[in-house]
């Protein structure tokens, strides 16, 4: 058995037999991975709240060969990210950035990138801002960092980068499409305006830390929103929890 030893955040964690919990985390030096915390459910035990979601800390892990789990045996908290979880708000965009990262990310495929823009948007989210807008823009930024990035430089579907554009997105394809691809493709294809475009291309090129600078109102908002919402559940096959489902009233 390997001791490792990474920065993490959590991303879930489920029960599992009478005392213990399986979490998953994305860390930054193994990527996604998911470990059994034995004895976590206890009154009394060693992990604190070290795994509750959007914690960063520190881990502390053995690798069993063979055995997809790891055994967690430490986390030191480095940010509890505690704000995040007494607001719904902010809670159910941190749970949407979480849930993307491990719906698009496979299992042992490191990227450092991804682990900085995940924490970075936590951070943002801790501060105040927008909490619908930053997981918007941090959905864009993190399709980018895994691979999801939408087209935006020419036709998504024919790769045309000289055709006249439709001002359409569409999310089979990935991104932008030209004027005859939309024409072919029309039923599933949704409005993105020039400025919209233009805050997509913007919300892609800037680096995280200075992404919150970006401002998107009306039109402009319900285009993207619309856009990201159906390009994620192309790209992970499911409907993720909206960013306000945790805010919704209940219906009989």
């Amino acid at each position: 058995m390997a001791l490792l030893k990474t920065p993490a955040i959590v991303l879930k964690s489920r029960k599992w037999g009478e005392a213990d919990r399986i979490v998953t985390f994305y860390t930054l030096r193994f990527g996604k991975l998911r470990g059994v915390a034995r004895g976590a459910r206890r009154l009394r035990n060693r992990f604190g709240s070290a795994l509750e979601p959007f914690v960063h800390g520190e881990l502390n892990l053995f690798e069993k060969r063979g055995d997809s789990l790891y055994r967690i045996t430490g986390a030191d908290i480095r940010d509890s990210f505690a704000g995040l979880r007494d607001d719904l708000p902010r809670m159910s965009a941190a749970a949407r950035m979480t849930n993307l990262v491990g719906a698009v990310t496979g299992e042992g495929d490191a990227h450092p990138s991804i682990f900085e823009t995940l924490l970075n948007g936590l951070h943002v989210l801790q501060s105040g801002h927008d909490p619908a807008l930053t997981a918007l823009l941090f959905q864009i930024k993190l399709l980018g960092e895994t691979g999801f990035r939408p087209q935006t430089d020419h036709c998504a579907a024919c790769g045309d980068g000289h055709g006249q554009m439709a001002g359409q997105f569409s999310p089979l394809a990935g991104g932008l499409v030209c004027v005859p691809c939309a024409r072919r493709d029309r039923d599933r294809c949704l409005p993105m305006s020039a400025g919209s475009q233009a805050f997509l291309q913007q919300a892609l090129r800037w680096a995280p830390a200075a992404v919150t600078r970006l401002k998107a109102t009306g039109q402009i908002r319900n285009e993207l929103e619309a856009a990201v919402e159906s390009y994620v559940m192309v790209v992970t096959g499911k409907r993720l929890p909206p960013v306000d489902f945790l805010s919704q009233p209940a219906t009989l």
